[in-house]
């Protein structure tokens, strides 16, 4: 056979990198477009629910006892699920790839028995631990207020099993490209709150936590339901510990220390408020809820678009998409947030009290809260970047960086916090947060760098069972 010119593989490849690069990028756009879009579906029920709660509760005992019940087995799930969450899906879409589909539904099976043990597992021991380490971390709370967090406690603690399961699952659906449904689904929770909030029988705060039960356990079916339809879970049996699923825990230790160590500071934050005047740790939930929506907005869906979609170009050592999918969408979260950002600081004041200022919340609630919105919206746009390196970062598994950065952010928040609160009280504890993601954003994406420019990562082989 005549041999090919020796210019025709350079040909090929040129003319077909650019296409691949946009198509990627496209679908990319599109599925976080998607998400974004469900997204603000789902927190405008969030704040309805909001207004209600502020309406009923302004920052009274019972709001400030539920906040921080609801802290500790939200800490717990986020660590816990977004460590799995991450190291599945890359584990999974290659399975899927390699060798089939039903492997990947056996794979699913597994981690998803696995996931529910170790989050009732955690849940069982943070009821049985909670008279030790509770008075500890809400020592600056009065007995009536300590006595109401316990008890909000353990209504919240099947909150943290549900919850957890379905933010796995929809993950996995990500993972596959379903992204509409499962970021629809988290508008049942704030539905049920309302639900239990204005038609309840007036226990306050409990309402409030049972609601919260209840949305979650919604949730958590329909996404069940929804893997089953899609085929992407098969029938719940063990299928044992094989070489993919022991890769999943083996890149879940680092991410799941890391997430320890990262979402420690939203438990620093509310364990120093709890130090300050009453009503602090109320003030941090309230002042965050517009930052966090627009980092669910943007941050969240930007990166639960990219992580699949990376997770295929690294399989396919596609060095050259990852470099161009990262600068595209740099400039574009930066050409987006950074305006956002600043009218948000603008206008913070008239914003809470457009929101937020009716019965129970006072004047005197609005200028303390918009003051510490403003040093919370200060983090927007190094969150929302720093969300594409670490993406990207989890994708070629070294969740071992995340790990090193996490305990830098930690420690650096506690020392910030200790500083800053002394000068501005609550609102330093926001500045203090927005001064370590921006610290926190130049790390991941100066080690992103850094692994593009060695172009050496591969994904490790997985030996075929019976293999030696």
């Amino acid at each position: 056979m005549t041999p090919e010119p020796k210019t025709a593989p350079k040909m090929s490849l040129h003319t077909d990198s650019v296409p691949r690069e946009t198509s990627i990028n496209r679908m990319i756009f599109r599925a976080a477009l998607t998400v974004a879009c469900v997204t603000v579906v789902v927190k405008a029920g969030g704040v309805v629910k909001d207004l209600v709660l502020a309406k009923s509760f302004g920052r009274n005992d019972s709001l400030d006892a539920f906040l921080f019940a609801f802290m500790l087995p939200s800490f717990a799930m986020t660590v816990i699920m977004g460590a799995l969450s991450a190291a599945t899906v890359p584990v999974l879409v290659r399975t899927r790839q390699k060798e089939g589909l039903a492997a990947g539904r056996q794979l699913l099976a597994t981690v998803t028995l696995l996931i529910g043990a170790l989050l009732t597992g955690v849940a069982v021991l943070m009821a049985l631990f909670q008279p030790w380490y509770l008075p500890l971390l809400a020592r600056g709370f009065s007995p009536e207020k300590l006595s109401l967090t316990r008890e909000y406690l353990y209504v919240l603690l099947p909150w943290m099993v549900a919850c957890g399961l379905s933010t796995f699952l929809a993950a996995i659906l990500n993972a596959v490209e379903k992204f509409a449904l499962p970021a629809l689904i988290p508008l049942l929770t704030p539905l049920a709150i309302i639900v239990f909030i204005t038609t309840g029988i007036k226990h306050g705060g409990l309402d409030l936590a049972m609601g919260t039960v209840a949305g979650s356990l919604l949730e958590a079916s329909v996404m069940f339901y929804l893997a089953r339809r899609h085929g992407i879970l098969g029938a719940m049996s063990w299928h044992g510990l094989d070489e993919n699923a022991r890769t999943i825990l083996r890149q879940a230790v680092p991410l799941m220390s890391g997430g320890f160590l990262m979402g420690g500071t939203s438990v620093v934050d509310q364990t120093m408020a709890a130090l300050l005047a009453p009503g602090s740790v109320a003030a941090i939930g309230y002042a965050n809820k517009i930052t966090y929506s627009v980092l669910s907005v943007g941050a969240v869906a930007l990166s639960t678009a990219m992580l699949p979609y990376f997770s295929r170009m690294v399989a396919a050592n596609d060095w050259a998409g990852c470099r161009h999918t990262i600068k595209r969408y740099s400039v574009l979260v930066v050409s987006t947030t950074v305006p956002f950002t600043l009218l948000l600081i603008l206008f913070s004041r008239p914003l809470v009290q457009l929101l937020f200022q009716r019965g129970a919340f006072t004047a005197a609630d609005t200028a303390l809260v918009s003051s510490v919105q403003t040093c919370y919206a200060i983090q927007i746009p190094f969150y929302v970047l720093s969300m594409i390196f670490v993406r990207f970062i989890s994708a070629i598994h070294r969740n071992d960086v995340l790990l090193y950065a996490s305990a830098i952010n930690l420690g650096m928040d506690v020392v910030l916090n200790l500083v800053f609160m002394r000068i501005w009280n609550v609102a330093g504890i926001a500045l203090a947060t927005s001064i370590m993601y921006v610290v926190s954003f130049l790390m991941v994406s100066l080690w992103t760098v850094r692994f593009l420019a060695q172009e050496r990562y591969q994904l490790p082989a997985v030996q075929p069972e019976g293999s030696q």
